[in-house]
């Protein structure tokens, strides 16, 4: 799934919109910019391995606080 789809889950469930609408449906595609990388990805392990570090959230969990803090502390209604 990609993050934006994500995202507009997370809106769907947390601030749905007034029309009952998803939020999926305001995603307009537009064509790949020239070099645009395909797939960005993260390795986690050498700083698990020599730091003894560990993610407290899971990404889902990660993205739903974020938006949830812009929410309530940057999205007033009608602004």
């Amino acid at each position: 799934m990609f993050i934006v789809n994500k995202i507009c889950s997370i809106l769907d469930e947390v601030r749905p919109r007034e029309d009952g609408k998803s939020y999926t449906e305001q995603i307009t595609y537009v064509k790949d910019r020239l070099g645009h990388d395909f797939r960005y990805a993260i390795n986690c392990s050498k700083i698990e391995r020599e730091l003894g570090w560990t993610p407290r959230h899971t990404f889902e969990e990660g993205t739903k606080e974020t938006i949830q803090w812009y929410l309530g502390n940057f999205c007033t209604k009608g602004g």
